[in-house]
């Protein structure tokens, strides 16, 4: 697979707008400020074909991007608390609609913060793509913000925190200085392959 040739494709705000899947597709999920967008340029060598926005729970769309053998799926980021009961209702229905739809997704690429255990709203997606029989990873972000000495303590507390999953691999990665970014485009690879 080819990461380094890719662009912005589409972005929609409504479920029922978002065409059928013609590719297969990945889709990136996770909390407002988790570092979604960085961790996107990066595994596709850009600096901002995904926008990194500085207000956390601004990407209010699923937008796509398209390689030449799938499309990257980037899922408006959750947990954002400065966000109106209408706008929250929005985005809940985009999320639920699109998983509702038959897509063809191979890998969902569920992100949490490395140095902090899974929020409830990181728990409830989990538990949605673990009970609907998704195949996913958890990418950990912001892992060049911790101390090597430190790294595994945090492997070992997020095994335990998802204990109730099974086994889930999780993949200590950085956007800034691309810890883990040749894994997580093997195991991409792997996925759209199968």
């Amino acid at each position: 697979m080819n990461f380094q040739i890719a662009e912005f494709k589409a972005s929609y705000g409504v479920s029922g707008d978002i065409p059928a899947s013609d590719l297969p597709e990945i889709v990136f999920s996770g909390k407002s400020n988790v570092g979604k967008s960085s961790l996107i340029n990066r595994l596709l060598y850009r600096k901002s074909i995904a926008r990194v926005s500085s207000k956390p729970g601004k990407t209010a769309t699923i937008n796509f991007f398209s390689l030449k053998e799938a499309y990257f799926a980037d899922l408006p980021g959750y947990g954002y608390a400065k966000v109106s009961q209408s706008e929250k209702q929005r985005w809940s229905e985009l999320v639920e609609g699109y998983f509702a739809q038959k897509r063809n997704i191979p890998l969902v690429v569920q992100i949490c913060d490395f140095r902090h255990s899974p929020t409830l709203d990181d728990m409830t997606m989990i538990d949605f793509l673990y009970n609907s029989g998704y195949n996913f990873i958890i990418a950990l972000t912001k892992a060049d913000k911790i101390k090597n000495s430190q790294k595994q303590s945090r492997i070992d507390a997020f095994t335990e925190e998802l204990s109730d999953y099974g086994d889930i691999d999780l993949y200590p990665c950085s956007s800034a200085d691309g810890t883990g970014m040749d894994e997580l485009r093997k195991v991409i690879e792997n996925a759209v392959e199968k």
